[in-house]
């Protein structure tokens, strides 16, 4: 993003990035708790910066993370099981992505009740190479049932935090936390998401995040 601050803390048209995520969420009416997993140095920041740039209907948690994804979504899943007990359903979403909608919210949290697992995603439709670390192109990819994940990830909390510890045990590590349960062999439904559910990460998005707000505000 070539700035200082992280990403999330980033203004978008008046409100940091993360502030306008949870607060799709803080909307949804099957949203009882919201945890923000940090790093620990940044939980001041983010009482001063975040919680208290909005009224929240829904109790919002800081929860301190870990060295790697997992194992802060791990902190967190730990978190939610202390307050809900473990028969809950858990949504892990990119704090960076603020236009996920309330419906999409609804379609996870209903295919991870009957599923347990359940991911958003969209078909690719680019073709897809494969190159060396020189760059040179040695095959093309079939795009044939190949999807590109986004989130949120719901999950039966009890099977979330099952494959968690069973990856942080083994050492792996993974990009997604659908990943963390196909490593453990349970499967994981996927849905279509949208193409404007963009996870900002660079100057250009957050340009682009602008005009899906411009265009939001004219519907």
């Amino acid at each position: 993003m070539n700035n200082a601050r992280p990403k999330q803390y980033l203004d978008l048209a008046g409100l940091p990035v993360l502030s306008r995520t949870l607060m799709v969420f803080d909307d949804h009416p099957a949203v009882n708790r919201i945890f923000v997993v940090v790093a620990a140095e940044e939980i001041p920041y983010c009482r001063k910066h975040i919680l208290s740039t909005v009224a929240w209907k829904t109790e919002i948690m800081l929860v301190p993370g870990g060295e790697h994804r997992q194992d802060s979504v791990y902190e967190g899943i730990k978190a939610a099981e202390r307050q809900t007990g473990d028969h809950a359903i858990v949504l892990i979403h990119d704090g960076v992505r603020p236009f996920v909608s309330g419906d999409m919210i609804t379609d996870c949290i209903d295919c991870a009740a009957k599923s347990g697992a359940c991911i958003l995603g969209v078909p690719a439709s680019d073709t897809l190479k494969q190159a060396d670390s020189r760059g040179l192109i040695t095959g093309t990819i079939s795009r044939k049932n190949v999807w590109m994940a986004q989130t949120p990830q719901a999950f039966s909390l009890k099977r979330i935090k099952a494959g968690l510890e069973n990856a942080i045990e083994k050492g792996l590590l993974v990009t997604d936390d659908a990943s963390v349960l196909e490593s453990y062999g349970t499967p994981v439904q996927i849905l279509p998401g949208s193409k404007n559910n963009i996870k900002i990460t660079t100057p250009e998005d957050l340009h682009f995040a602008l005009f899906l707000l411009g265009e939001a505000g004219k519907s």
